[in-house]
């Protein structure tokens, strides 16, 4: 079910910012503060995975990827054999 926000154009004018820039700055500070995957982050800014990760790092946010990330993928590589 999609949801609709209604944000008032007074307030975009005052941040100086159009609808789709408002998405990437809440889909930046979501995924920083983990509340939001890197899947989902992409998607709310309608950004490729690859145009979002560049944007993070020109933010110098780092990735979150910790020890159950790798052993997730370890696991993953293992069992497609090329690990």
């Amino acid at each position: 079910m999609k949801q609709i926000l209604d944000i008032p154009q007074d307030i975009l004018d005052s941040a100086r910012m159009t609808v789709a820039e408002l998405k990437i700055e809440l889909a930046v500070h979501l995924y920083e503060q983990g509340r939001l995957s890197l899947g989902k982050a992409c998607e709310l800014a309608e950004m490729s995975l690859w145009q979002f990760r560049q944007l993070l790092a020109a933010r110098r946010i780092a990735p979150h990827y910790d020890v159950d990330d790798l052993a997730g993928d370890i696991t993953t590589l293992q069992a497609l054999g090329r690990l």
